[in-house]
């Protein structure tokens, strides 16, 4: 198998660990991102088009400090930035994992 292929059972055991996760996880809207959410995500990337990090075309408001359930911080616009979805999930994410 070349060098980085997963083989079956690791893909296997990935998509049943998420399903795991993603059981318990509580709904989009229960974590806040519900309409109001949106309208307000819609409003961010009209006035920052650009990814904060390599200023493609964003398409994600991040919460620069994860908010983890504090609405207060999920609220704070200063804590946004726009970000394009590769930035997010690369830099962002990890980032956060080493955080967490």
């Amino acid at each position: 198998m070349p060098h980085g292929t997963r083989c079956a059972c690791q893909i296997a055991s990935t998509r049943a660990r998420n399903a795991r996760h993603d059981a318990k996880r509580p709904t989009a809207t229960q974590r806040g991102y519900g309409g109001e959410w949106r309208a307000a995500r819609a409003d961010h990337l009209a006035r920052h088009p650009c990814c904060t990090l390599c200023s493609a075309p964003a398409t994600v408001v991040d919460h620069i400090i994860p908010h983890r359930g504090d609405k207060a911080l999920f609220w704070d616009r200063s804590n946004w930035q726009s970000l394009c979805t590769p930035c997010h999930n690369r830099h962002k994410q990890r980032v956060e994992r080493a955080t967490s």
